[in-house]
């Protein structure tokens, strides 16, 4: 049997707001992503930016691979206290789940392309100095 959750108060996850202790929440629960920082792929700013609040917005925005996901259960320190619980998630799921699919199509496509345009540039820009 797992050990009881740890529960946490927004007011206390709001004090881990920096470098030094950096937690966050994601569909209520509490992760320190600390030691993360200068790991994440995305860079650490971003991580910075939410720290001591709730991230669960901009982590589905993102749409994070099943790899990120499961990486997520190493720094999960436990979950909101039931007061600080965010409800209302069921309806809203649903809609983000199109939403996430549109914006990973477009990610992966947008992102090659940009690539692929810049790559153009530097050599046009090279081809006509000569």
């Amino acid at each position: 049997a797992e050990a009881e959750t740890e529960k946490y108060t927004l007011e206390e996850v709001k004090k881990h707001n920096q470098a030094g202790s950096s937690w966050l929440v994601i569909d209520n629960k509490v992760y320190d992503v600390t030691k993360f920082l200068d790991e994440h792929p995305g860079g650490e700013e971003v991580l910075l930016e939410q720290a001591g609040g709730d991230a669960t917005e901009n982590f589905e925005d993102v749409g994070h691979s099943s790899d990120a996901r499961e990486l997520m259960l190493t720094y999960l320190i436990g979950e909101l206290a039931d007061e600080d619980k965010i409800q209302a998630e069921g309806k809203e799921k649903k809609t983000t789940s199109v939403e996430e699919n549109k914006s990973n199509w477009m990610n992966s496509l947008i992102l090659p392309a940009a690539a692929v345009v810049v790559l153009i540039s530097i050599a046009a820009y090279k081809y006509f100095q000569t």
